[in-house]
């Protein structure tokens, strides 16, 4: 698939006449739990030539196959591609965005050239805001809870829709650094062992054996967990005072590099 997706990935550069920075995964697959028929969920990072940015009129900075945009060769319905144009994701890296923070961090790239990337983990820890990721976190949890937690009976893998997100933001509150986008690298460092943590140990295997979708029985010790942890990090939030240079000038200094570095 990796071979297809670079294929993908060359076309789009064609058919839009733009280029590509960076593609990773980030989706289940790039969390470590995909199921059998899991998408590929495929994010990438492009740059359009000069002439397109000295416009007065503001354009389209996104790029979704095969969702809105179409692509001249024959796309796997398993893959689902999706990219932002490089002032998007620079404005949203400024914002400390957490799903493009995880994309720098996926385990799984598919695609990278040039230096924009490597640069933009160069500085993350400076532009990193606890309270932004913090916010993003803890409103998934809030509304997936609901959504997804409160019935007599629960699909597996809704809660990994909650846990994911309260543990990232039980690792920002002890680690203040972006967390890893490995699921389990998160949950056991997050989790003493005991109850809770075999009863997530087994929904994880259950899952990753493709048995995602079934209707169970609420496991109240995780429910139980998730609305404790939902609750103090409310509270936390709150507490958070640290302050960031704005970073600004180094990225407009970025972009304005990407464009000499991609297409002098």
């Amino acid at each position: 698939m990796k071979k297809h997706i670079v294929e993908v990935i060359k076309q789009i550069e064609k058919d839009h006449d733009i280029k590509v920075l960076y593609a990773c995964e980030s989706g289940s697959r790039a969390w470590g739990f995909p199921s059998k028929d899991s998408d590929y969920d495929v994010r990438f990072i492009y740059v359009h030539k000069v002439n397109w940015y000295l416009s007065i009129d503001q354009k389209r900075d996104v790029i979704e196959i095969p969702g809105r945009d179409s692509l001249s060769i024959k796309v796997d319905p398993l893959l689902d591609v999706s990219g932002w144009e490089l002032t998007k994701a620079l404005r949203l890296f400024r914002k400390s965005n957490p799903p493009l923070l995880e994309w720098l961090r996926s385990s799984m790239i598919y695609y990278q050239a040039y230096s924009t990337i490597d640069q933009l983990r160069a500085i993350e820890n400076e532009v990193f805001s606890p309270i932004s990721c913090m916010h993003h976190y803890l409103h998934m949890a809030k509304r997936n809870f609901r959504e997804y937690l409160q019935k007599e009976e629960v699909k597996i893998k809704k809660y990994f829709y909650v846990l994911r997100p309260v543990l990232a933001g039980k690792w920002i509150e002890n680690h203040q650094t972006v967390p890893p986008i490995e699921f389990e690298k998160v949950f056991e460092a997050m989790i003493e062992e005991g109850p809770l943590k075999q009863s997530i140990h087994e929904l994880l295997a259950r899952k990753k054996a493709g048995e995602e979708l079934f209707l169970e029985k609420r496991i109240d010790v995780i429910n139980e967990y998730l609305e404790k942890e939902i609750d103090y990090l409310e509270q936390y939030v709150k507490t958070i005072e640290i302050e960031r240079k704005d970073p600004t000038d180094q990225l407009d200094q970025l972009f304005r590099d990407t464009l000499k570095e991609v297409w002098s």
